[in-house]
């Protein structure tokens, strides 16, 4: 990682901070209204499992964004750990081409 002055680390701790909050939030949302849409389904509109395709189907949402904010974003672990064997690699494939 290159050196990051304090005004840059404070701007991507920023970064950081909100997309980790706004997952946490869309997380507590899915929850909320998945729990309504389910207390709806068996207890006002009778006994039917409609409920697990919305949970399903918003669930996939949710854990895309947890993938995207911590696996995927800027400084993560697992990106680090990509950029360095591609860059790795291409200095191993730069090594072997020809000089002219």
């Amino acid at each position: 990682m290159a050196y990051l002055t304090p005004d840059d680390l404070e701007r991507l701790a920023h970064k950081r901070a909100g997309a980790k909050l706004g997952w946490y939030i869309h997380a507590t949302v899915y929850v909320v209204v998945n729990l309504l849409i389910f207390a709806l389904s068996t207890y006002a509109f009778g006994h039917r499992p409609w409920s697990v395709f919305p949970l399903l189907g918003w669930g996939v949402g949710v854990a895309l964004h947890g993938v995207a904010v911590f696996m995927l974003g800027d400084g993560s672990s697992f990106r680090r750990r990509l950029l360095e064997r591609e860059r790795e690699r291409l200095r191993r494939e730069q090594e072997q081409l020809p000089r002219s």
